[in-house]
């Protein structure tokens, strides 16, 4: 169904430069995307931790003063007893958690879709207290010419979705939360749909189920509600623990067709296809039985946490569909197809 790229992987951590000195990169990922001015646009994930030094555990933080946020370094002696190491995703010190690994978005620039360029500076970081520790997984989509960036935020209050917007990807308004904790996966559609907005989301379930994809209607784009469950993992190893929507979806003939990602068995990541109603998007018209793709390759098997293909950043370019992914929480990557081939495989 997808042919990946041969260049795969197509942006890796040592093609970006660190955000601040004695960050080191260690994921360039995720990417949401979009055209833009004959370019493909994409907005990476970009995480960091802290240079190691002998006898020290060092971890980025970010403080915040007066709508900016700064980035440091907080240092402990490895030796101090207040210290624990929580998992390798992070320390515990006097009762406060500290991550090992902090990210914001990046702005990277390619002609063909293939070769790109990443910015050398930050695009979308931490600002405030809800995005202490970190801004994630971004998607884009272009309305009447306005860009609404939603992505993931981080913060003590654990995650949520916030929304930003860009005329020119040179500055941009933060917005505010959108989907309150614990909520991501949002994918909103590019056009209005009998007089709403609509967007697909992913709330946490720590109750009676596992996680699934919602829907939701607004005015304005901002203040959400007529919340739809409207798919729930199957009983399916590619779908034993839950599944979240990717990028914007796209209008075809036969409704809206949608990539969405599924974690099963061992915690691995796949991707199918799912086509909602043109005129009731809360309704499922058809949904893949196998997988469009699944890790196979090196460096999708293997990385800082293997066996992970997530897509939340698809383009349309000379007919063909471009769907950029994270490749083991590490990596950029590309496989193309068109719409019509997905179409043809429900």
């Amino acid at each position: 169904m997808f042919k990946r790229c041969e260049k795969n992987p197509l942006i890796c951590p040592s093609d970006v430069k660190p955000s601040t000195e004695g960050y080191r990169v260690v994921g360039a990922f995720n990417p949401g995307a979009v055209l833009f001015n004959d370019e493909v646009i994409l907005l990476l994930r970009v995480a960091e931790n802290c240079i190691q030094e002998p006898g020290k555990v060092r971890v980025p933080v970010y403080r915040f003063d007066q709508g900016r946020g700064i980035a440091g370094i907080m240092e402990f002696d490895k030796n101090d007893p207040d210290l624990s190491l929580k998992d390798t995703r992070g320390v515990v010190y006097k009762g406060k958690d500290y991550l090992s690994s902090i990210s914001h978005l990046r702005l990277a620039r390619s002609a063909d879709g293939i070769n790109f360029t990443v910015e050398p500076t930050p695009f979308i970081c931490p600002s405030s207290p809800d995005e202490k520790y970190g801004t994630e997984d971004a998607r884009i989509v272009n309305i009447d010419g306005t860009f609404y960036i939603n992505y993931t935020v981080i913060s003590t209050d654990s995650w949520c979705t916030a929304l930003a917007t860009t005329t020119n990807f040179k500055e941009y308004k933060k917005q505010g939360i959108i989907f309150h904790p614990e909520n991501k996966d949002v994918s909103i559609f590019p056009e209005k749909i009998n007089n709403k907005y609509v967007a697909l989301h992913r709330p946490n379930n720590s109750g009676f189920g596992k996680a699934s994809i919602w829907y939701a209607q607004s005015p304005d784009l901002l203040h959400w509600g007529n919340h739809k469950c409207i798919v729930r993992p199957r009983n399916m190893p590619y779908e034993s623990m839950k599944i979240g929507g990717g990028s914007a979806p796209i209008k075809t003939d036969e409704g809206w067709l949608c990539i969405y990602h599924a974690k099963g068995d061992n915690s691995r990541y796949s991707l199918f296809a799912l086509l909602l109603d043109s005129e009731h998007p809360w309704k499922v018209v058809k949904r893949g039985t196998t997988p469009l793709l699944e890790p196979e390759y090196d460096y999708e098997t293997s990385g800082f946490f293997g066996n992970v293909v997530f897509t939340n950043g698809i383009v349309i370019k000379d007919g063909q569909l471009f769907m950029y992914y994270g490749s083991s929480d590490e990596t950029t990557c590309l496989a193309v197809t068109t719409v019509e081939k997905i179409l043809a495989g429900f």
